[in-house]
């Protein structure tokens, strides 16, 4: 969908917002109607009824979205795993294989290794900084490539050229989590790739009080994502609608902030005498620092790092700070943190956690919009400093 706007701050205000406002309203109303009168629709998939997708509500957050990352269309659903199962249902079939990132979001590894055998899909992991060894995994079922903008929790940035590149190569359908990019730093679809999927929860919506999801890409592919979805059920409700496009408004705003906040923590805390390792794109002892700096306009408001003295320093870190909220999630307009071993990827065994890198000390920052010298301040006194 090209949108008459150019500037990102402008599609976050203007685009999608109904032409006449509906009885003048600035904000857009909610719709809380679960039906609508029959207007003579002759697709059972365009019946104006919340569950398919297409309410006011649902149809104003939609072009919105698409607009924020030039896509040709948009969806949105009742929760970031209802975008990425329903879209990864909906490009394979019994019988077809998938090729997926070796670090992912704890609830899609769960997904591809507890879920996928029994629908009949099989898969394989890649390193997604060595393109190279992808291409021997390869087999005349291979239908998908799935990967994320920057790994969770680890900040890995894959080799995403490379990714497009091999799914044009063999005709897979490429698709990516760019949650922790946000359309701020990230358009995925102007790099080449068919799908954009976010968890809404995050940064879309930032303020921490409410679960949907989001799914970008060509007109064709997210109009059979909307039919599998319809079926399915997972669809987002009028008022956490109405709550994702009050978010969206000042997404840029919000993460522009924190990007910044969150590269001066990670220098901070890579320079602390308390801390092993901090794992952050922006930072230049990153692996991935320059591809990161060549993709993306920012580098993202989550970091992670190991502190001195494993678990029982990093439960101490956890108990001392003040500001930061000890909760799961990220993306919102307060600082949180948590350890992934007991949060995002608890679902993982501790040798798949110990494969994927992912130390039982390591502390998960998701960087607020508070002040960053109070938050320096913070941290520099639970470390010890």
């Amino acid at each position: 969908m090209k949108s008459p706007f150019k500037s990102l701050e402008t599609k976050l205000i203007h685009a999608g917002e109904p032409e006449p406002r509906i009885q003048g309203a600035v904000a857009m109303p909610i719709f809380q109607s679960a039906m609508f009168q029959y207007a003579g629709e002759t697709s059972y998939h365009d019946l104006k009824y919340i569950r398919l997708n297409n309410t006011p509500n649902h149809v104003a957050l939609h072009q919105k979205l698409a607009a924020l990352e030039n896509a040709e269309a948009a969806l949105v659903t009742a929760s970031g795993m209802a975008a990425i199962s329903t879209s990864l249902l909906t490009v394979l079939k019994a019988g077809d294989h998938l090729l997926a990132q070796n670090c992912l979001y704890g609830g899609t590894y769960d997904l591809v290794t507890r879920d996928f055998p029994s629908f009949g899909l099989s898969y394989d992991f890649i390193d997604a900084e060595r393109p190279e060894t992808w291409k021997p995994l390869l087999k005349p079922n291979t239908k998908a490539i799935y990967v994320e903008t920057m790994t969770n929790p680890l900040l890995q940035v894959a080799d995403l050229e490379a990714v497009v590149e091999l799914a044009k190569a063999h005709g897979l359908i490429s698709l990516i989590d760019n949650t922790f990019a946000s359309p701020v730093n990230f358009c995925p679809l102007e790099l080449g790739f068919d799908l954009s999927i976010h968890s809404g929860t995050k940064y879309l919506n930032g303020h921490s009080d409410i679960v949907c999801g989001a799914v970008l890409g060509q007109a064709a592919l997210i109009q059979r994502i909307t039919h599998r979805l319809n079926h399915l059920g997972g669809t987002l409700d009028p008022h956490a609608a109405y709550l994702l496009h009050r978010g969206l408004k000042t997404l840029a705003l919000r993460v522009r902030h924190q990007n910044e906040s969150a590269l001066k923590i990670a220098r901070f805390l890579a320079r602390h005498s308390a801390v092993v390792r901090v794992n952050y794109a922006g930072l230049e002892s990153h692996p991935g620092h320059a591809r990161a700096r060549q993709l993306f306009a920012g580098f993202g408001g989550v970091l992670s790092f190991e502190p001195r003295g494993g678990v029982e320093a990093a439960d101490r870190v956890l108990k001392t700070v003040r500001l930061p909220i000890i909760a799961p999630s990220l993306g919102g307009v307060e600082t949180l943190a948590t350890r992934p071993a007991l949060t995002s990827h608890a679902g993982l065994s501790p040798i798949e956690r110990r494969n994927a890198g992912i130390a039982d000390s390591l502390i998960r920052l998701s960087i607020g919009i508070e002040s960053t010298d109070d938050l320096l301040e913070d941290f520099d006194q639970a470390l010890g400093g």
